[in-house]
This record gives C-alpha cells, structure tokens and sequence, in this order.
C-alpha cells in the first residue's frame, strides 16, 4: 500500500502563512519540463475506469505517471515508488512547505 504525504504550510507557526495556492502551483510546475497540470486523473483498474476532478500536477517519470493534487491549499502525493520522495523534499522546500503523512 502507498504512504499518502501532504505538502502544507499549515504546520508553520507563523499565522499568516498562506495556504499554497492554483496560481502558485501552476507557475511552480510550469518552470519544470516533466510536469503537466490537469484539472481530471483517471485510475484505470481491471473491470472499471474512474476520474476524478481537481487540480492534478501529473509528474511523468518514465512509463509512470504520479499525481500531486492540490486540495484545500495542500499538495498531496502518494509514494508510489522511491523517486518520488527526493521529488516531494524538493518541492515542498521550494514552496517553502513542511511534509506531513496522512
């Protein structure tokens, strides 16, 4: 089973720290090649296909496709495979974010 984080600032003691925003994420990811913004994911499982609505920032990692989903002001993303964790440190310190599981 996959470890779900969440990328926020909620954690911050400074009260007036700002939710991470579309506008910021979408020029966030924009600077970066190997992400696409979608406003729909679609799983796809052996006997049905589901989408989902949102605001998705789809990172293409070879044949892999992971989905962060901005939700409410915080990035979530599931740990699917190692990759992704130097991937979220990353960003979430770009953002100026804390990591938190759940």
């Amino acid at each position: 089973m996959n470890q779900r984080f969440r990328i926020t600032r909620s954690m911050q003691e400074d009260n007036a720290a700002e939710a991470i925003s579309l506008e910021e994420c979408k020029q966030y990811f924009a600077q970066r090649a190997d992400f696409a913004y979608s406003q729909t994911f679609t799983v796809k499982g052996p006997e049905s296909i589901m989408t989902i609505e949102g605001d998705f920032f789809m990172w293409n990692s070879g044949e892999a496709e992971i989905p962060f989903r901005l939700y409410s002001g915080d990035l979530y993303v599931a740990v699917s495979a190692e990759a992704v964790v130097p991937l979220m440190i990353e960003i979430a310190t770009d953002l100026q974010a804390d990591i938190v599981e759940g």
